[in-house]
Formats: C-alpha cells, sequence, structure tokens
C-alpha cells in the first residue's frame, strides 16, 4: 500500500519506519526539512509540502495525520481539503478530542479515521494499540497499515463511528493517570515507611508473577535502577493533563462517577502550585518519559 505521512516528529517517524519495514510505500512530510530529509534517508518519497505529498500519493489517498492536536489538525485538512475526496481515507493518529474528530469526520471530503494512539516513543520496537474510529470500509482498507503500525493484529481494533476511537483513548489516559497515582502512593509509602527497602527490587519482584505486575510498573523499576530509589533530583512537577482532564469533564456529563481519575488529575494540578513535594508525584513525572520520552522536570 501507498501512505503518506504528514507530521514526522518521534510518533510520525515511526509510523513511517514500521510501514516501510512492512513493505509499504510511504511519501513523508514535515514542516522540518530535516525531518523530511531523514525520513528520505529510510526509504521515504519526500514531498515538499502538503499538495505535493497529495499529488504523489494519485487516486485513492491513504494519508496519516500525526501532527499536534488542535489548530495544527484543522490547518492540515484546510491544506488537503481540495486534493481529496470520498474515496480517499485520512487518519488523525494524535491526541484529539473525540468532539473534534466528530466535527472533522463531518467536514472532511475523505472517509476520516480518529485513531487512539497508545504506546509512546518507546514502543517503537514493539508497535502500538490503536483504537480506531470511523466508517468500517475505510477501516478495512487501512488494515494492512494498522497490522503494521499497531503490535500487530491483534493490537488495534475499530471502536465505532467518528469520534469512538478518540474517546476510547481518552477514557484510557484517564485510567493510565489513575494507575500512575496508585503506584506512585504505594512507593511512597514504602519510601517514607519502616522499613530501608530497595525500590528497583520490589519492583522487579512485582513485576515477576503478582497481581499488579504491568508495563508502567515495569518503568518504576526502570526509573528506581537510573534515578536511584531516592529519585535523586527527579522534579515534584507532573505535566500533561488535557486527555484527564476531558475524561473527568465528560463523567460529569454522564453523571459517572470516576475518584480516583479525578484524584489523579487534581494531583498533578498540585505539583504545579509550589504545594509540598510528594514521592508520588516524583514518580509519575520520570514514568511520562519512560512511556512517551517526556521531559522529565528537575529540581
Amino acid at each position: 500500500m501507498q501512505l503518506g505521512v504528514i507530521g514526522l516528529g518521534r510518533m510520525g517517524r515511526i509510523v513511517v519506519d514500521r510501514s516501510l519495514d512492512a513493505g509499504h510505500d510511504v511519501v513523508a512530510f514535515d514542516l522540518d526539512a530535516e525531518a523530511t530529509a531523514a525520513a528520505a534517508e529510510a526509504g521515504a518519497i519526500p514531498a515538499d509540502s502538503v499538495a505535493d505529498l497529495a499529488d504523489r500519493l494519485g487516486e485513492g489517498k491513504r494519508i496519516w495525520l500525526m501532527v499536534p492536536a488542535g489548530d495544527a489538525v484543522d490547518a492540515t485538512l484546510e491544506e488537503l481539503d481540495p486534493h481529496l475526496d470520498g474515496g480517499d481515507v485520512v487518519v488523525d493518529g494524535g491526541n484529539s478530542h473525540f468532539g473534534d474528530s466528530t466535527r472533522r469526520a463531518d467536514s472532511c471530503p475523505a472517509a476520516y479515521l480518529d485513531c487512539g494512539t497508545s504506546g509512546g516513543p518507546a514502543s517503537a520496537e514493539a508497535g502500538f494499540s490503536l483504537m480506531v474510529g470511523g466508517p468500517e470500509w475505510a477501516y478495512e482498507e487501512l488494515t494492512p497499515v494498522f497490522d503494521a503500525v499497531a503490535t500487530g493484529p491483534a493490537g488495534h481494533d475499530r471502536m465505532g463511528p467518528a469520534g469512538s476511537g478518540h474517546y476510547v483513548k481518552m477514557v484510557h489516559n484517564g485510567v493510565e493517570y489513575a494507575l500512575m497515582q496508585a503506584y506512585g502512593e504505594g512507593f511512597e509509602l514504602l519510601h517514607e515507611g519502616r522499613y530501608d527497602l530497595d525500590l528497583e527490587a520490589v519492583a522487579r519482584t512485582w513485576n515477576n508473577g503478582a497481581v499488579i505486575r504491568s508495563w508502567l510498573l515495569e518503568l518504576c523499576e526502570e526509573a528506581f535502577r537510573e534515578e536511584g530509589a531516592d529519585l535523586g533530583d527527579v522534579a515534584d512537577r507532573v505535566e500533561g493533563g488535557s486527555t484527564g482532564t476531558w475524561t473527568v469533564q465528560e463523567a460529569l456529563e454522564q453523571e459517572v462517577p470516576l475518584p480516583l481519575v479525578y484524584t489523579a488529575l487534581s494531583e498533578r494540578f498540585g505539583s504545579r502550585a509550589g504545594e509540598d513535594g510528594r514521592f508520588s508525584r516524583r514518580l509519575a513525572n520520570r514514568l511520562r518519559y519512560g512511556f512517551g520520552r517526556h521531559e522529565v522536570q528537575r529540581e
């Protein structure tokens, strides 16, 4: 399959590289000419603009957007609009709000797939988990690419109509917040408690057969191994929060109680308000680097 990829940051490059490795042809563009050149060195066909990318794809365009959520998505779609028709498919792989995805699906000339993407840059080798919303025929058309970009056929599925992919990813992120908070609080008690414990050893032991084993717990083990049991100079400041905020807002609208997600979100906001440092929030700060390669805030 021939695939166009617009946006060649860390996540976009993974889409390019995994698609190329699976034997697909890729046309790539980024506003950063160096990023486009780097993709070309990896085997992609470089485009010098959105219009050029669309022209190189010809009929039956299959285009994956991996640009920042918000205005950048709308601006890219506006540039693509005159080059698209009903036989084309556009995938939005960013962290867009599900309401924006529904709006874009209604106005886009092409079939629009909102694709929640989980795994972060750390999943470059293993592949992503992809939660896709939109027309079933368009999803099936892109299945060979989804197989390549995800962990395999089991790593992606169609969640439902337009907006559902990003809706599921939004709730996924709310769950992620709560899990990080739970691990953080547990390790905070171990750190402050009555025994002098090797927290890396605790995390490693839990990860081998314990009920609470997970990739996030593996990243806790990594954090203690690389930063030390006291997390060194990792600061009590946790960035991010948009998808968690959306999750809580949706819960309020649907009158569904989410006390754990709300508490985890509040802890993030508290970390930026100059409150006393908490070990749990410092660990959450470091975990965001582990899965997303977000910058570690340091004291």
